[in-house]
């Protein structure tokens, strides 16, 4: 059912590649991405967000912004640092970090199969941010990012991976975070083709980047007005696709700026009516329905009393989080447009919250036991759509590694 095919990447240099390589530009702010980039001009940040490049007071959704990403783009092909290679090809991306290793298929992916409902989405959109990657995508010509996709893992694509785990490779380093990073290109064209038909019988769904895919939609049936084949580059978007088997979920916890004007006393008794709530030494949630809290430098557990809901939407931790918690109690009634809550994922999110509520910035945090691979299935097969920021992904991928060209 999913139609996937090969592209021509734009990618860097072998001898470049590590400085080019910068993390999703979703996960960092124009600060950290500024830090990072300093004294770096092969960073790929400079395209992705190019506002670190421009005064503080610089609008970041502004046709300056998006300008001065294409301008890098052309910068980094002139120089060298990035090269386009000789045709289309299918790639592999391999993440690997201690003992957890993924392997998936690097493609394009019809926007139609977005369009109707082939590939899969779990979480809601903002417009603002939707537009803000559209007006990227149009104006510097390219998808930089890649949407992260997984498929229903099946005995007849794991025994084609392994085939075409013997194809070439393009890069094979670590990350400053400790993540490896290995991309191949697979130039067997039997085998690419073996995975192109093994795809027709897949439903996708996204992990991570439904801002990236929405967006990159909304390019290609904005450009299909001004005429339409189908063969053009706009009815793809850049996609790495994993298996699901193979797919690592953190928890995505929560920081709280107040106790909307209730007293600590007072909102324990409140927690009481829908929870066993003891004091512990640590924030790691061990059991589903179990969530950890943090104030005043202790934690507690809360254990869920009350009968669970039928409906697998409200059954998930972060919706009993908010539907107990942080709505009726905490005055957050739309957590997507609150200023009074902020969302902490990765490996160090337990770290991040204590030091976050410590400083004062925030007053509580709660951290969840993590949304399971199967849950989000349920639920995407369902056309439901989860509480937002559900699910972390871990690790995560590289932008600039592999780039797809729509000019």
């Amino acid at each position: 059912m999913a139609t996937i095919k090969e592209f021509t990447a734009l990618r860097p240099g072998k001898d470049v590649v590590t400085k080019v390589a910068s993390l999703p530009y979703d996960v960092v702010t124009a600060q950290q991405a500024k830090k990072i980039a300093q004294n770096n001009p092969c960073s790929f940040f400079y395209v992705t967000m190019p506002e670190i490049d421009l005064p503080l007071s610089t609008n970041p959704y502004s046709d300056e912004v998006y300008k001065l990403g294409k301008k890098k783009l052309s910068k980094f092909i002139t120089d060298g640092i990035m090269v386009q290679d000789d045709k289309p090809y299918l790639y592999l991306y391999t993440l690997q970090i201690d003992s957890h290793k993924q392997t998936g298929i690097v493609a394009v992916v019809s926007i139609d199969d977005y369009i109707n409902g082939i590939v899969k989405k779990h979480e809601l959109t903002r417009k603002a941010k939707e537009m803000d990657r559209m007006n990227h995508i149009n104006i510097v010509g390219a998808q930089t990012g890649l949407v992260y996709l997984f498929y229903k893992d099946s005995n007849d694509l794991r025994n084609i991976m392994h085939h075409a785990l013997s194809s070439p490779v393009l890069y094979d380093f670590v990350a400053d975070d400790g993540v490896r990073h290995i991309i191949q290109r697979i130039e067997d064209g039997d085998y690419a083709q073996l995975v192109k038909q093994a795809f027709d019988e897949q439903i996708l769904y996204i992990a991570d980047g439904h801002h990236r895919a929405a967006s990159a939609v909304r390019v290609g049936l904005q450009r299909r007005e001004q005429g339409y084949t189908g063969s053009e580059p706009f009815n793809y978007f850049i996609a790495a696709i994993f298996p699901h088997s193979e797919l690592n979920i953190l928890p995505y916890n929560r920081v709280v700026k107040d106790l909307y004007n209730h007293d600590f006393e007072t909102f324990m008794r409140l927690l009481s009516d829908s929870f066993v709530v003891q004091k512990t030494d640590n924030g790691i949630a061990k059991n589903r329905h179990e969530i950890r809290m943090y104030y005043d430098h202790q934690w507690y557990t809360l254990t869920f009393i009350k009968k669970l809901p039928l409906d697998a939407v409200d059954a998930l931790d972060v919706s009993i989080l908010q539907n107990t918690i942080l709505s009726p109690i905490l005055g957050i009634k739309d957590p997507r447009e609150d200023m009074r809550i902020d969302f902490v994922g990765g490996t160090n999110a337990i770290a991040t919250m204590v030091e976050l509520v410590d400083s004062g910035s925030y007053v509580i945090g709660f951290s969840l036991f993590p949304t399971s691979i199967d849950e989000l299935m349920t639920i995407s097969d369902r056309g439901e759509i989860m509480p937002p920021k559900s699910t972390w992904f871990e690790p995560k991928l590289r932008d600039g590694l592999l780039v797809y060209c729509i000019d």
